[in-house]
């Protein structure tokens, strides 16, 4: 025990001077230290192993996790071993093996000339942008296209692909085959024909990639889909065609301004055709009331002239003669003369006095 801590304890238990004359014994200060710590000179090997371990592994890290939607690629001594590593937990030898985790979800490959193509080229994006296809017309124009372009990598196959192509894949499989395809399609056509062909250009295009990419040895990438978005032409070429158009548009309103004076004019007539037929309907019904009304009166007269018999007549022509002697008992001085014969007899009048004549003829009536 060191000399400071036993003066310490003689101190505390009064000392050399005390009342005991200084003849007090000293007191026992053997302390036993804990078991653990009797064991741990034995153990001390098996620590320091453990805590080598867990440094090794966290240095070495000898371990990696796949996630969903990738597939490792283990590659030893240099050589990449053909069944990938499905997503999960696994174990490698540092040192000897190393692991490459590649992507498998859908990518997508921008062809632009609008965007910022560094701002899409990030690792892990799954978006890489390039400038636009530029092609030269069966002219010599200068086209551009703007393309998307969805693909992803095959998981079966993506240990030899990463093998043969490298990481750098999709600029060695996607974009050239895209470039040579495009180039062919539309250097067949003229720059004014493009955006009227656009559907079956943008259809050939698809088929002609799907064709190439799908060549490729032991199939590498699965492509999904290819669409145009638009279709850049020369300043003088676009004015052109923009002429073109608005001349198609005024003739197309000009035919449409035809066909709808030509309408008005058919439904002129048709109703002109309408009026007349009406007038028409009109006068004839008119017509048959006329002859039905004279039809009528015939039948009427008909009927009449059957009701006039010998004795009718000779009553009408006393009943007027009855007339005649009342207009002469009033007018003594004319003559009248009566002739019978019919329903109305034949008068005669002296006219001698005219004022009489005149007189006698009104009462007649």
């Amino acid at each position: 025990m060191p000399a400071d801590l036993n003066d310490y304890f003689k101190k505390k238990n009064g000392g050399s001077g005390g009342g005991d004359g200084g003849n007090k014994r000293p007191v026992n200060l053997n302390i036993e230290p804990p078991e653990f710590l009797k064991n741990l000179g034995k153990k001390a090997g098996v620590i320091y192993a453990i805590i080598g371990i867990i440094i090794f592994l966290i240095i070495a890290k000898p371990f990696t996790v796949i996630n969903s939607g990738e597939v490792g690629i283990k590659a030893t001594t240099g050589k990449f071993e053909p069944i990938p590593m499905a997503p999960g937990f696994h174990f490698f030898m540092p040192f000897v093996q190393k692991v490459f985790v590649v992507d498998t979800k859908v990518r997508i490959m921008n062809f632009t000339s609008s965007e910022d193509v560094s701002s899409f080229n990030k690792r892990g994006s799954g978006i890489q942008s390039n400038n636009a296809i530029s092609v030269l017309d069966n002219r010599g124009l200068p086209v551009s296209l703007d393309l998307t372009v969805q693909y992803k990598l095959e998981s079966t196959s993506a240990p030899q692909t990463i093998a043969t192509w490298g990481l750098a894949w999709e600029d060695k499989i996607i974009s050239p085959v895209v470039r040579d395809v495009v180039r062919s399609v539309v250097g067949k056509y003229t720059a004014e024909k493009l955006p009227q062909m656009r559907n079956e250009i943008a259809a050939k295009i698809e088929e002609g990639i799907r064709s190439d990419i799908e060549a490729q040895p032991g199939q590498p990438v699965e492509l999904l889909t290819v669409q145009m978005r638009e279709i850049i032409l020369p300043v003088k070429i676009k004015d052109q065609i923009e002429k073109v158009q608005v001349a198609k548009q005024e003739a197309e309103r000009t035919k449409y301004e035809v066909e709808r004076a030509k309408q008005e004019a058919l439904k002129v007539a048709a109703v002109a055709k309408g009026a007349a037929q009406a007038r028409e309907i009109e006068a004839t019904g008119q017509a048959k009331a006329v002859k039905i009304e004279a039809d009528a009166s015939a039948y009427s007269n008909r009927e009449i002239s059957k009701s006039i018999t010998k004795k009718l007549l000779e009553l009408k022509q006393i009943e007027i003669q009855g007339k005649f002697n009342e207009a002469l008992s009033v007018n003594k001085d004319a003559k009248i003369f009566l002739t019978p014969g019919g329903a109305v007899p034949n008068i005669w009048v002296d006219t001698k006095n005219t004022q009489r004549t005149q007189e006698t003829v009104a009462v007649t009536k």
